[in-house]
């Protein structure tokens, strides 16, 4: 194998340990860092740090903020009776990119999984039974991934919640449009059986 400097090498080193690249694509990266302009480079490389040095978790709803709140929270148009629940902000981001709900969130930061040691008090629960105590919300909304883990997360946290008058529901799951049965598989379809709605 070809020889690489020592600077090259770390760069590679780095970019392996994102997710989802391997040693070829890490490869591609560093090479593809040396072949654009100093500045574009540079320019990563700023980005990589500012992004590091000023994004933290918002003090409400554990969104990522540049500030103590983010966006969301500091909105007075928002929904302030509806609350949904989601595991981490890149689920937030991704309801907020389907433009329908309007309400606010609480990011859990993780989900409860045993088997690799997370609890219910590394997330960020607490909080968000102090929010539901204290606050006027009508409705949760459970958005928690459709995982073991992220059905026991959100059992666990609807008996938390049992005793507040607030109307408890989760994200409705089924078939999608364009499906076919014979290869769906049999929790979408018992999901699609169970949550059927009146033609």
């Amino acid at each position: 194998m070809a020889q690489v400097t020592q600077s090259l090498a770390t760069v590679i080193e780095e970019f392996s340990k994102l997710p989802g690249i391997g040693r070829k694509s890490a490869e591609r990266l560093a090479y593809h860092i040396l072949r654009v302009h100093k500045s574009e480079a540079l320019a990563l490389a700023d980005a990589i740090r500012a992004v590091r040095e000023s994004v933290q978790y918002c003090s409400t709803c554990y969104n990522l903020a540049e500030g103590p709140t983010c966006t969301i929270c500091s909105d007075d148009r928002r929904d302030k009776t509806l609350l949904c629940i989601v595991e981490q902000p890149r689920d937030l981001m991704a309801l907020e990119q389907a433009g329908i709900f309007k309400g606010l969130y609480h990011v859990l930061l993780g989900r409860i999984a045993p088997l690799d040691g997370v609890g219910p008090d590394q997330l960020t629960i607490d909080p968000l039974v102090e929010r539901v105590r204290s606050g006027t919300f009508r409705e949760i909304i459970m958005a928690t991934n459709p995982t073991v883990e992220g059905d026991g997360t959100a059992l666990y946290i609807s008996n938390l919640l049992a005793e507040y008058p607030v109307q408890i529901t989760r994200l409705a799951r089924g078939i999608t449009t364009g499906s076919i049965l014979e290869y769906t598989n049999k929790e979408i379809l018992a999901d699609a059986l169970s949550l059927r709605q009146k033609f």
